[in-house]
């Protein structure tokens, strides 16, 4: 296993590196091209990814813990098993994004565009998603406990099977979107209703 702590990497060219059982530990990737970036079982914790190119980059059973995502670039990236435990993310392309069995929990996206993008099964606990657009997403049985979803939107999202709080029913802009049962009579309790 290769290690690497608070090493520089920025502005470095990489493209095309296939990266296998690396840790990374306060490094900084600005401005770095990692295009076509293979990880995995790779681990990168307090890293610097702002403006790096990580467009058709593939990520396997990989952990990015609060890592720092500003003005990166993710054309198809793909996350597959991987863990984004705390990282942030600040104007971000993320409409190509796709993501799998990931958990997201405790980052940082509000105001991100994840329009149309599949986020089945992805764990957003106690993440922030305030003014986060969903859109269209496949959001089924994803968790959000405990997110911050205040002005949210999910319009004509699939929400079938997914844990939503009271507090993000009430908040978030759920309009067209499908849900199931369970989650209607948890919305409608949200607002107050009485069910008979």
């Amino acid at each position: 296993m290769t290690s690497a702590v608070g090493e520089d990497f920025q502005d470095a060219i990489l493209p095309d590196q296939e990266w296998s059982g690396r840790v990374f530990e306060r490094c900084v990737f600005t401005d770095a091209d990692l295009t076509g970036l293979s990880t995995r079982n790779c681990v990168f914790t307090d890293c610097d990814f702002t403006g790096a190119d990580l467009n058709g980059s593939k990520h396997v059973a990989t952990a990015f813990r609060s890592c720092k995502f500003e003005r990166t670039v993710f054309g198809k990236t793909s996350f597959d098993g991987c863990s984004l435990l705390g990282s942030s993310f600040v104007d971000c392309r993320l409409r190509s994004l796709k993501v799998r069995e990931t958990d997201l929990t405790l980052v940082a996206m509000g105001r991100c565009d994840l329009r149309d993008v599949g986020l089945r099964g992805t764990r957003f606990r106690e993440a922030n998603l305030t003014e986060c657009d969903l859109r269209g997403c496949d959001l089924q049985e994803v968790d959000f406990s405990g997110a911050r979803m205040l002005g949210a939107r999910l319009n004509n999202a699939d929400l079938r099977d997914a844990r939503l709080d009271a507090d993000a029913l009430v908040q978030a802009h759920l309009r067209g979107a499908r849900v199931d049962m369970n989650l209607a009579l948890s919305f409608a309790a949200a607002h107050g209703l009485q069910l008979d």
